[in-house]
């Protein structure tokens, strides 16, 4: 199934679901229950906002017994990395005109 940049960007759109992001890529593979520990919001609502960043080919969940595993599927951003590769050169010609 292919993942449409739309939904990857939307995906990304939430503080939240970039933080999870970011502790499946800095500890690994983990439990839906440890991920919701990290959050001062309900398990239900991070469950949500795994189930984003799973609908958007960003995160693979496998089941052991009654745990959820969710860990980084990396290759949705490559598609982002290859959009944004035409504008680097932007960023690295003007960087003064970023700050204005």
């Amino acid at each position: 199934m292919h993942i449409s940049a739309d939904h990857v960007f939307a995906a990304l759109a939430s503080p939240a679901r970039r933080e999870l992001l970011r502790l499946l890529l800095d500890e690994g593979t983990q439990p839906a229950g440890r991920l919701a520990e990290r959050f001062e919001m309900s398990r239900p609502s991070v469950s949500e906002h795994l189930k984003v960043l799973k609908d958007a080919g960003l995160v693979a969940e496998t089941r052991r017994g009654r745990e959820r595993l969710y860990r980084l599927e990396a290759a949705p951003l490559m598609e982002i990395r290859d959009w944004l590769t035409p504008y680097e050169r932007f960023w690295r010609d003007r960087p003064t005109s970023l700050l204005d």
